[in-house]
């Protein structure tokens, strides 16, 4: 199992959810991934609550409070950063916006919601207590991310300029365009033109992969729970993968480890 106690400046560095229903979430991710919950989050951050495998710490889940803002049952993405204030000025210099200015949610860490240049949200995080993920590309934890983008050509060239990305084009045709941050077995990230299948309406997004060990099995355990399973199992060239929707819509894709 692939163990992290720190995280590079500008890698994926935690997710976590705002949930309608916060023990239905509970539940469903409890079965699906084997996660266990620390009830110990101060009710000042709304109760929050961190999910753990195996002891480490894989995703943050929290009740769908309105008067706090954001969109409920969507899977938000954190980077690492060293310096948030310096990280907000380089996202407004690479032409992204701020939602959330940075805050400290201490004595966790330092944290901000912006948009990037091609109108996806994210997050960033800068840890004190809060280290992020403690395990990756294993059953129950992050295996990879990835961002669904309306403005692909914006989108690569300011996660370079404000992360300081090296970027590599993975395919370059006009029927799948992706980058990778990083390149072959150290990639972490991947950039996709979404633009020709997005509705209209719906902004870019990322999406977080979840290594499983058996997505056939893990597919059933998903319906099986409340869940919709609303593409695949299918084997890609990077191993069987499959999109979810959790029990209270929230969209996942799993793929085997």
């Amino acid at each position: 199992m692939p163990l992290r106690d720190s995280t590079p400046a500008g890698n994926p560095v935690w997710t976590d959810i705002m949930t309608t229903d916060i023990e239905a979430s509970k539940k469903f991710y409890a079965a699906l991934f084997g996660w266990e919950f620390e009830e110990s989050i101060s009710e000042e951050y709304g109760g929050y609550l961190s999910a753990t495998r195996q002891g480490r710490l894989v995703a943050g889940l929290s009740p769908y409070q309105p008067e706090f803002g954001g969109i409920p049952n969507i899977w938000s993405l954190y980077l690492k950063c060293d310096d948030i204030t310096a990280t907000e000025a380089s996202v407004q210099g690479a032409g992204g916006q701020v939602l959330m200015p940075p805050t400290h949610v201490a004595p966790y860490g330092h944290m901000g919601i912006f948009l990037d240049a091609g109108g996806a949200a994210f997050g960033v995080w800068q840890p004190q207590d809060h280290q992020g993920f403690g395990v990756d590309s294993a059953h129950g934890a992050p295996a990879w991310h990835e961002l669904y983008s309306k403005d692909y050509p914006a989108a690569v060239e300011f996660y370079s300029k404000a992360f300081g990305w090296d970027t590599h084009v993975m395919s370059g045709s006009p029927e799948f365009r992706y980058t990778t941050y990083g390149q072959g077995d150290d990639a972490k990230a991947g950039l996709m033109d979404a633009s020709g299948f997005l509705p209209a309406e719906v902004p870019g997004f990322w999406v977080t992969y979840w290594g499983v060990d058996d997505v056939d099995a893990a597919c059933a355990t998903v319906v099986a729970n409340g869940g919709t399973v609303t593409e695949g199992p299918h084997d890609s060239e990077f191993g069987r993968v499959a999109a979810i929707t959790d029990c209270c819509g929230a969209s996942l894709k799993l793929v085997g480890v």
